[in-house]
C-alpha cells in the first residue's frame, strides 16, 4: 500500500515535474522564438544602424570639406572685411573732409556772392550818381557852350582892344625909349592875384628900360593911367592932369598916379595904385606916360 502510494506519490510528482517541465519548456520555446524575434529585429535594426552610420560618416565627412571650404571662405571674407571696414574708414574721413571742404567753399562763395551783392549795389549807386552828375553835366555843358561863346565874344573885344593899344603904343612911344616886359597885376587885400572886380584893392604895374639913350635919362615923372574900355579914368579923389608931347604934338592925360623917377641906361621900375572904389566887371587899359609920350600900356578884364 504504502509502495503503491510512493509510486503514486512519485507519479504525481513525476507528472508535476513533466507538467512543470513542460511549462518550462514551453515557457523556454516562448522566450527563444521571442528572443529569435527579437534578435532577427535587432539584426535589422543593426544593418540599418550601419548603414545610417556608414552615411552619417560620409555626411560628416561632407560637412568637415564643407566645414574647411567655409573656414577658409570666412578667413577671406574676414581679410575681405577688414580691407572693406578700412576702405569705408577712409571713405568716410574724406566724405568728412569733402563735407568740411564743401562747407568752407559753401562759405566762401557766399562771401564772394556777398560781396558782389555789395560790389553791384555800390556799381548801381555810382551808375546812378554819374547819371545825375550827367545830367549836371549837361546843364554845365550848356551853360559853358554859353559862356564860351561870351567867353569868345570878349577874347575878340580883348584882343580888339590890345590891337588898339599896340597901335597907340607904335604911335606914341618913342623907338628907343618905350617899355618892355610890361605886366600889370591885380591884388586882394592880402596880395593875392585876383580877376574879380569886387575884390581888387591894388594894380600893381612893372616894366622894364632898356638901353635908354643918355637924352632921356635923369629925373622924369611917370604918370598912371587907368581907364575903361571907353576910355574913361577910373574915379579918384585928386586925379593927376598933366601934358605929354609925342611927335611934335601935346596930348592932355589924367592920371591916377605921379611918381618921379631918376631915369637910367636900364632898370626895373613899377608903380603900384591902392583904388579908392571898387571897379566894376568890364575891360580897362593900363598905360605909363612921361613928359615926352608914351613907355607902355596893357589891357585887362576884371569879372
Amino acid at each position: 500500500m504504502k509502495a503503491k502510494q510512493g509510486l503514486i506519490i512519485l507519479a504525481a510528482i513525476l507528472g508535476i515535474l513533466l507538467i512543470v517541465a513542460g511549462i518550462w519548456g514551453f515557457s523556454q520555446n516562448s522566450k527563444r522564438k521571442s528572443l529569435e524575434a527579437q534578435n532577427t529585429e535587432l539584426t535589422g535594426t543593426v544593418e540599418d544602424l550601419e548603414e545610417l552610420r556608414t552615411d552619417l560618416l560620409m555626411e560628416v565627412d561632407s560637412l568637415q570639406e564643407e566645414y574647411s571650404l567655409l573656414a577658409e571662405q570666412n578667413e577671406e571674407l574676414q581679410g575681405s572685411l577688414a580691407k572693406a571696414q578700412e576702405t569705408i574708414a577712409s571713405k568716410e574721413v574724406a566724405l568728412r573732409n569733402a563735407k568740411a571742404k564743401s562747407a568752407s567753399e559753401i562759405n566762401n562763395l557766399r562771401a564772394e556772392i556777398q560781396q558782389l551783392m555789395d560790389l553791384k549795389a555800390e556799381l548801381e549807386s555810382s551808375i546812378t550818381a554819374v547819371q545825375a552828375e550827367n545830367d549836371s553835366l549837361r546843364m554845365a555843358m550848356g551853360i559853358l557852350e554859353a559862356d564860351l561863346g561870351a567867353a569868345r565874344d570878349e577874347n575878340q573885344t580883348l584882343a580888339n582892344l590890345n590891337k588898339s593899344i599896340q597901335e597907340e603904343v607904335d604911335r606914341l612911344t618913342l623907338a628907343n625909349f618905350k617899355a618892355t616886359a610890361f605886366q600889370v597885376d591885380l591884388e586882394q587885400k592880402n596880395e593875392k592875384v585876383t580877376t574879380k572886380a569886387r575884390r581888387v584893392r591894388t594894380i600893381r604895374t612893372s616894366f622894364d628900360l632898356t638901353n635908354v639913350p643918355s637924352e632921356y635919362q635923369g629925373l622924369r615923372t611917370l604918370y598912371l593911367v587907368i581907364t575903361d574900355d571907353k576910355g574913361n579914368p577910373v574915379p579918384a579923389t585928386n586925379p593927376i592932369t598933366a601934358k605929354t608931347v609925342v611927335n611934335n604934338q601935346q596930348m592932355d592925360i589924367i592920371a591916377v598916379k605921379a611918381k618921379d623917377v631918376d631915369i637910367t641906361e636900364n632898370q626895373r621900375l613899377s608903380m603900384v595904385y591902392d583904388l579908392e572904389d571898387k571897379l566894376n566887371a568890364g575891360y580897362y587899359r593900363v598905360a605909363i606916360y612921361t613928359d615926352i609920350g608914351l613907355l607902355g600900356a596893357s589891357s585887362l578884364r576884371l569879372r
